[in-house]
C-alpha cells in the first residue's frame, strides 16, 4: 500500500498503527468463531447430552433454540451499545460472559442448569458479535475492508461447517457419556487467551465527538419493543418440532405488529433523539436489499446442513466424526472462497455474489442427485465434489455480500446496523430450518423412514429459498448503477462520517 494511503487509515489517525489492525482483526475473528461454531457444534453433541444428562426432548430442543433465541435478541442493542459506550469495553464484556457461560454448561449437572448456561451463552454471543462488524467498519476502508469482511465470511462459513466434525472428534475423544462436556469446555482456554489480547489490541472509542452519538441515547422503548418482536418472531420456529398445533403460528402476526410499531416508534424518536435503529438506512439499496438477501441465502444455507447431519447419522448409521467429515468439501471451498471474494468484491460487485449464489444452486442440486442415484454408505464421497462446488459458491456470498451490504453504512452506525445484519441471518436460520425441516420430516415419516427422499426435498427447499436470494441479487445487479461499489467513508474524502451520521442529510 502507498505511503499517503497509510497516513490516512482510520487506524493511524486514531492513534492505532497500521501493523496492529490485521492482529485486532485476528482477534475478532477468533471470538468470532468461537461464537458462531456453538451454533453447529451442539448438534452432534446431543445424543451424547441425552446419554450423559439423561436430557428429555425438550430441554435438548432449548439447548439448541434458547441460544438462537438469545442470541438474536440482543444483536442490534449491543451493537448500538458499541456505538455509544466504546465496541471494545463492549466486545470484552460479552467474550467474558461467554467464556464463563461456556464454563457453566461443561459443568452442568442437570437439564435446567444446561439450559439456562446456553441461554447466557447465546446472550453473550449477540453482545459480541456486532462489534465486529464494527470494528471492522472503524478499522478498514475501500480494498483493505474488503479483505477484512472477507476474513469474517470465511469464519462464518467455516465454523457453520466445521462444528460437527469439531463436536465429533471430541465426543470420540472423551466418549459418549462425557464427551458433551468438552464441546463447551473447548471455549475456555480460547476466551482466556483472547481477553488480554483484545485489551491490548483492539481500537478503543474514537477522540472526535462527532463520530459518535450522544452517549444517552441508547433508545430504551425501542430495545424493548425489537427484542419483544424478535423473540415471539423467532420462537415459532425455534420450537416448531416440539410445539404441536398450528396456534404457534399466530405470534408470527403478533411479531410483525410488534415490529411495526416499533417501526412507528423509531420514526417519532428520531425527530427529538438518536434512534436504536437508523430506518433511512434501508433506503440504501446496498442495506435494504443485501438484509433481504442475507436473510433468503442464511435459511436455506443453514438447513442444508441440519437435514444433511440427520441424514448420515440417522438415516446412514454415520458416527459424529464421520457426519463431520462429510461435510468437510463445504468448509472447505467455503473458506477459500471467501477469502477471494473479499478480495475482488470491490472490483467487480454484486455479479461475483449473483455467481456464488450460481454455484450454490447446482452444488445443492448435483448433492440431491447423488443421494437419488446412490444412497449407500459410500454416500459421503459421492456428495464430496457437489459440496465442495457449493462451498465456493458460498463463500462469494456471504463475505462479498457483508461488504457491500454495509458499504454505505457510517461508522457511527456500523455497530446496530450490523446488529440489523445479523438479527436477518438468524431469523433466516430459523426459518428456513424449521420449513426445510417440516418437508424433511415429513418424508421421513412416511413408509418406511425415507431418509433419502427425506434428504431430497430438504435440499430442493433449501435450494429454493437459495434461489429467491438470486433473484434479490439479480434485480439489484439489474436495476442498480453500473459502477463498482464505493463505500460512504471513501465518498466523503478521508473516510470519516460527518455531523450526526444521518444518511439522508449526508
Amino acid at each position: 500500500m502507498g505511503s499517503a494511503q497509510t497516513a490516512h487509515s482510520p487506524a493511524a489517525q486514531e492513534g492505532q498503527g497500521p501493523d496492529r489492525r490485521w492482529p485486532a482483526l485476528a482477534v475478532c475473528l477468533i471470538a468470532s468463531f468461537m461464537t458462531l461454531l456453538d451454533v453447529s457444534i451442539v448438534n452432534v453433541a446431543l445424543p451424547s447430552i441425552r446419554t450423559g444428562l439423561g436430557a428429555s426432548q425438550s430441554g435438548l430442543q432449548w439447548v439448541l433454540s434458547g441460544y438462537a433465541l438469545t442470541f438474536g435478541l440482543v444483536l442490534v442493542p449491543s451493537g448500538r451499545l458499541g456505538d455509544v459506550r466504546g465496541r471494545r469495553t463492549v466486545f470484552m464484556t460479552g467474550l467474558l460472559l461467554f467464556t464463563a457461560a461456556s464454563a457453566l454448561a461443561g459443568a452442568a449437572q442437570n437439564e435446567g442448569w444446561l439450559v439456562g448456561a446456553r441461554l447466557v451463552q447465546g446472550m453473550a454471543g449477540g453482545v459480541l458479535v456486532p462489534q465486529v462488524s464494527g470494528f471492522i467498519q472503524q478499522m478498514f476502508r475501500g480494498a483493505e475492508r474488503g479483505r477484512a469482511f472477507g476474513m469474517l465470511g470465511a469464519t462464518v462459513g467455516v465454523s457453520t461447517a466445521v462444528g460437527p466434525l469439531l463436536g465429533g472428534l471430541l465426543i470420540q475423544a472423551f466418549g459418549t457419556h462425557e464427551g458433551w462436556r468438552w464441546v463447551f469446555y473447548v471455549n475456555l482456554p480460547i476466551g482466556l487467551a483472547t481477553l488480554p489480547l483484545a485489551h491490548r489490541l483492539l481500537p478503543g472509542p474514537p477522540h472526535r465527538e462527532g463520530d459518535r452519538p450522544r452517549r444517552s441515547d441508547l433508545d430504551p422503548l425501542g430495545v424493548l419493543l425489537l427484542g419483544a418482536g424478535t423473540v415471539v418472531l423467532l420462537l415459532p420456529f425455534v420450537q416448531e418440532a416440539q410445539w404441536h398445533g398450528p396456534e404457534k403460528w399466530l405470534l408470527i402476526p403478533l411479531a410483525l405488529l410488534i415490529l411495526a410499531g416499533f417501526v412507528a416508534w423509531e420514526r417519532h424518536y428520531r425527530t427529538r433523539h438518536d434512534p436504536l435503529v437508523d430506518l433511512t438506512l434501508f433506503r440504501q439499496r446496498s442495506y435494504g436489499l443485501g438484509t433481504l438477501l442475507s436473510l433468503l441465502y442464511f435459511a436455506g444455507f443453514t438447513a442444508v446442513f441440519f437435514i444433511l447431519t440427520l441424514y448420515l447419522q440417522n438415516g446412514m448409521g454415520y458416527t459424529a466424526l464421520e457426519a463431520g467429515l462429510s461435510i468437510m468439501p463445504f468448509a472447505v471451498g467455503s473458506g477459500a472462497a471467501a477469502a477471494v471474494g473479499g478480495r475482488v468484491v470491490i472490483r467487480i460487485g454484486r455479479p461475483l455474489v449473483v455467481a456464488g449464489l450460481c454455484m450454490v444452486i447446482i452444488g445443492l442440486l448435483g448433492a440431491a442427485l447423488a443421494v437419488h442415484l446412490d444412497s449407500t454408505r459410500s454416500i459421503g464421497f459421492l456428495t464430496a465434489a457437489p459440496l465442495l462446488f457449493a462451498g465456493l459458491g458460498s463463500g462469494l456470498v456471504i463475505s462479498p455480500n457483508q461488504t457491500l451490504t454495509l458499504s454505505e453504512v457510517p461508522v457511527v452506525r456500523a455497530g446496530s446496523a450490523g446488529g440489523v445484519l445479523q438479527t436477518a441471518q438468524r431469523i433466516g436460520s430459523a426459518a428456513g430450518i424449521a420449513a426445510v425441516g417440516s418437508v424433511f420430516f415429513t418424508k421421513v415419516g412416511t413408509g418406511n423412514s425415507d431418509w433419502a427422499g427425506g434428504f431430497e426435498l430438504g435440499v430442493l427447499t433449501a435450494t429454493g429459498l437459495a434461489a429467491l436470494a438470486l433473484v434479490v441479487a439479480l434485480t439489484d445487479v439489474l436495476t442498480g448503477p453500473p459502477n463498482a461499489p464505493q463505500s460512504r467513508d471513501e465518498t466523503q474524502g478521508q473516510g470519516h462520517p460527518q455531523g450526526d451520521g444521518d444518511p439522508a442529510r449526508a
